[in-house]
């Protein structure tokens, strides 16, 4: 037998849906997200399909984000918006809550959390304003 993927873990596609649609819900509400919500446009349509397809692929599930859009590149692709400590503190504690509402795997959380949060950590582009 052998060993299931992380996305085939989590539930595959209406496990990440409901994460990401969960995530962005978290973004466009939460106070404490507010400055990583400040740099994403006014609908989060787009960002949400892509982050969807993006952790399909990631999680080893279909490359969706990789046969519609090409190699991910990230860092590269969010230059344009400024990415510093008060958007990646944000984004993750969304992450995290979306992902605690939506995956029971323990053992999964504690081999993905780290790895997002290094990805986050990543995107940086701008220093702190103090």
């Amino acid at each position: 037998m052998t060993e299931q993927t992380p996305y085939e873990r989590i539930g595959g596609e209406p496990v990440i849906r409901a994460l990401v649609a969960r995530f962005y819900a978290l973004m466009d509400t939460l106070p404490a997200a507010s400055a990583c919500r400040a740099i994403h446009p006014p609908s989060l349509a787009q960002a949400e399909e892509r982050l969807f397809w993006y952790l399909t692929g990631w999680l080893g599930g279909p490359p969706m984000f990789v046969e519609r859009r090409g190699p991910p590149m990230l860092r590269r692709r969010h230059l344009h918006a400024p990415i510093a400590g008060p958007e990646i503190e944000g984004w993750l504690l969304c992450f995290r809550q979306a992902w605690a509402e939506n995956v029971t795997d323990d053992a999964l959380t504690k081999m993905v959390l780290p790895q997002i949060e290094g990805l986050a950590q990543h995107m940086r582009n701008r220093e702190n304003i103090v």
